[in-house]
């Protein structure tokens, strides 16, 4: 009698341990956190949103709640990168054919709060059209993704910061000189090179102090830490909303992130959002 009440014991320990689920690295919960639970056909994923980023975090919920994600697909699946949904049109689309071209009407102003939202492993995010439509950065109202990424060490971090931030340095500088761009004129058509040249220096400041305000990039200690151990993807912050992360269900995250997928990234085999639900 006395092994089979231990068998039982050991039984309902290790049926404890498999019920146990794996909270993301770098996660916390509180109870004033909305937490919802993405149901797929390939396992659950259950992600809370960020309190910080209001408007998105309400869209997404008045979305759920119109049951919106009820049996779209992800249509954008890319290994060491994301994995995309949120296609409302996605729904029984033939295999094969394009999909991830639809959305809403409506978009959603951004909302990035950076750096202390970034785009690390399990970061949620919205999707949006690109700068040259959209330089307001807006988001869609319905597509979003979510983060898997590589390791980054802190050399590469560094030197990403540093394209980063030339680029952006080049942008508000060709900004400055659109903005001048009689002044520029004039001074070439009198062929006054010193005026040019104290005018450049003059805007390559001014464009410097616009980097200061506002980098394309700046890496902290947080963000060091983290990419350099699960890892994420740093190019795409400041540039995208951030509205909340995976706190349990990477697992199922890596596992459609590794699916066989077409010359358009999408799954072979369809990977399905069968429902999501508020459940805090």
């Amino acid at each position: 009698m006395k092994k089979i009440t231990t068998m039982l014991i050991l039984l309902l320990v290790i049926c404890a341990c498999k019920a146990e689920k794996k909270m993301t690295p770098f996660s916390t919960l509180s109870d004033d956190d909305t937490v919802v639970l993405i149901e797929t056909s390939s396992g659950e994923i259950k992600v809370k949103l960020y309190n910080d980023t209001p408007k998105h975090r309400d869209n997404f919920i008045k979305n759920v709640k119109n049951h919106m994600y009820d049996g779209i697909i992800f249509h954008r699946v890319v290994k060491n990168f994301m994995i995309q949904t949120g296609d409302p049109s996605a729904r029984d689309v033939p295999q094969g054919a394009p999909a991830g071209g639809g959305d809403v009407s409506w978009t959603v102003p951004a909302e990035i709060v950076y750096p202390k939202y970034f785009h690390k492993y399990g970061a949620l995010a919205a999707a949006r059209e690109n700068d040259d439509v959209n330089p307001e950065k807006e988001s869609s109202g319905c597509q979003f993704y979510i983060v898997t990424g590589t390791k980054w060490t802190e050399a590469k971090l560094m030197s990403k910061e540093n394209e980063l931030n030339d680029v952006r340095q080049k942008e508000y500088f060709n900004q400055l000189v659109k903005e001048c761009q009689n002044e520029v004129a004039e001074l070439r058509k009198k062929k006054d090179t010193a005026k040019l040249l104290e005018l450049q220096d003059s805007l390559e400041r001014k464009s410097e102090e616009m980097l200061q305000t506002n980098p394309a990039m700046k890496i902290t200690p947080e963000q060091i830490k983290i990419y350099s151990t699960i890892g994420g993807m740093p190019h795409l912050d400041n540039n995208y909303t951030v509205f909340g992360e995976v706190i349990e269900g990477m697992d199922i995250v890596e596992a459609i992130s590794n699916v066989r997928t077409d010359r358009r990234n999408r799954p072979v085999d369809d990977i399905t959002i069968n429902k999501i639900t508020i459940i805090q």
